[in-house]
């Protein structure tokens, strides 16, 4: 996992710093690579680039420590985890199970785990089951991020898929998630209310913003726990938008932690300090009236979470600047 140091070839002069960085770096998440340069971690010839350069023959890159492919990490359930491809996905998600009967399979998504395969990822969660497990029909009832954990559900009948939609539709169907964010967050917000517009970067990354022309969302926030470095919360939906609790919680100004799509410089340090090595929003709990009956199905906490919060309230260090 060391650093290692990269000369540009003639045939690579003019190349986007991204663009060669894909290609080198290969398999590595594309996310990472971006966050790598907008970080800084990326040196040419000894001093920080923008994005957008260009390499030129014979300059000398140096790289920071990064995973070919993601390393395991936290085993088991609540734990967190890399996103192992065929057969250890299988596996995983088969010991991930909350519950199942003839229409519904809901499991326990581990962090680094695609839902579905695209976007240079050949093999999610629905791809692994439906290879894992004979069932004729399996279908996403809805989404989370690679990066969150927690509760997923996954319908088992064409009949089941349109009846779990209906019941987000019309919100009978409840959903919570707990997350950490920088800074310490008012007790009287508990509610955020600001329109969601969806776009893509230069760079082909989605990405979501506040705009006065935006679909309208909504996200019920209530504290657990604060302290001066960063705050404990439980959040749940009122509208289903793309990365509505991360925007929602960054335009607040306080970021999740481990966020490396709406950081801001001092989230960034926080999460540094605090050597979050994911990002810290967890699906922990659903419930929904399914065959006559008021299922509740909660998602084990992932120690990560624990681990996090005593730095936190143990106090951080002042991040190391950079060179």
């Amino acid at each position: 996992m060391s650093g290692s140091v990269r000369r540009v070839e003639a045939e690579n002069s003019g190349q986007r710093i991204d663009n060669f960085l894909v290609r080198v770096l290969k398999p590595l998440p594309k996310a990472r690579i971006y966050r790598m340069l907008r970080r800084g971690e990326v040196r040419v010839n000894g001093g920080r680039i923008k994005p957008h350069y260009r390499v030129q023959a014979g300059d000398e890159l140096r790289l920071p420590p990064v995973w070919r492919v993601r390393p395991p990490a936290e085993a088991g359930r609540g734990g967190a985890a890399s996103a192992p491809a065929g057969k250890g996905l299988i596996a995983l998600l088969g010991r991930r199970t909350l519950f199942e009967d003839e229409g519904l399979l809901v499991i326990d998504k581990p962090s680094g785990a695609a839902v579905h395969g695209g976007s240079g990822i050949r093999f999610g969660v629905i791809e692994a089951l439906r290879s894992g497990r004979g069932d004729r029909f399996l279908e996403l009832a809805h989404r989370l991020d690679r990066d969150t954990s927690g509760c997923l559900m996954i319908a088992k009948s064409r009949a089941a898929l349109g009846e779990l939609q209906q019941m987000q539709r019309s919100k009978r169907l409840a959903k919570s998630y707990q997350l950490l964010v920088s800074g310490r967050w008012p007790k009287s917000r508990n509610l955020v209310e600001l329109p969601l517009h969806r776009y893509v970067t230069a760079a082909g990354e989605r990405r979501v913003r506040v705009a006065a022309d935006g679909k309208p969302a909504r996200t019920g926030f209530s504290l657990l726990h604060s302290c001066a470095a960063g705050s404990w919360l439980r959040a749940r939906l009122h509208t289903g938008r793309t990365h509505q609790i991360r925007v929602h919680a960054a335009a607040t100004g306080h970021p999740l932690l481990g966020e490396d799509k709406y950081e801001t410089p001092a989230s960034l340090a926080c999460s540094t300090a605090a050597r979050v090595p994911r990002l810290c929003l967890h699906a922990d709990s659903i419930r929904l009236p399914w065959r006559g009956a008021e299922l509740r199905l909660e998602a084990p906490l992932p120690p990560l979470f624990a681990e996090v919060w005593r730095r936190l309230e143990d106090g951080l260090p002042e991040p190391a600047r950079p060179d």
